[in-house]
């Protein structure tokens, strides 16, 4: 995040939460932009179907739900994944020091733009057919494997259970090493 948008939430309120508090629901009325100070705020959304569909993890410097800015409620849900602090502001003080800030609101217009490809590349990993497509194109944009304690958030971003991605990882450690795993490189199937 850049000190741009960090000087937007300049004096907001700290917030203070426990591991799996919630820090707004699906439907709340938006009042406050969200800033992640220290830990981890998930972004989930309820499917039709009952699933939860992980759509942002948000960690130290990281702006929460960035579309809410421009919108009347959460469309999502957010908890806290591990103890956290979120610094918060009025979304009315954050549109406005936009609108006073031209360089905070070029920031921010970059940021929205790379969420958006992001996301979309989010999307298209998505409709791979098997795991190891879907990690071999994550692979290709990323490098490398997150750290072991953050597989779970692998897989959910991969939207495959964290069994089916263990058991992928573990095909691979097989062929290649553990070491090898960790700085992976998209590895073919076919042989």
């Amino acid at each position: 995040m850049s000190d741009c948008i960090a000087r937007l939430f300049s004096g907001g309120a700290e917030h203070r939460l426990a591991a799996s508090d919630p820090l707004f629901h699906s439907g709340d009325r938006v009042g406050h932009m969200f800033l992640v100070i220290d830990g981890e705020i998930g972004l989930s959304r309820q499917t039709s179907m009952g699933t939860a569909l992980r759509v942002q993890t948000a960690r130290p410097g990281q702006v929460l739900a960035e579309a809410s800015a421009y919108s009347d409620v959460y469309h999502c849900d957010a908890r806290a994944n591990a103890e956290s602090t979120v610094s918060c502001i009025s979304v009315g003080t954050f549109r406005s020091r936009l609108n006073r800030d031209q360089s905070a609101s070029d920031a921010w217009a970059a940021h929205l733009a790379l969420a958006v490809q992001s996301a979309r590349m989010g999307a298209e990993i998505r409709t791979l057919r098997t795991v190891a497509e879907r990690l071999d194109t994550w692979l290709g944009e990323k490098g490398k494997l997150p750290e072991k304690g953050a597989w779970t958030d692998l897989a959910a971003e991969l939207g495959v259970s964290r069994e089916a991605l263990y058991r992928e990882l573990g095909k691979r450690r097989r062929r290649k090493g553990l070491s090898d795993i960790l700085c992976l490189r998209p590895v073919s199937v076919t042989g």
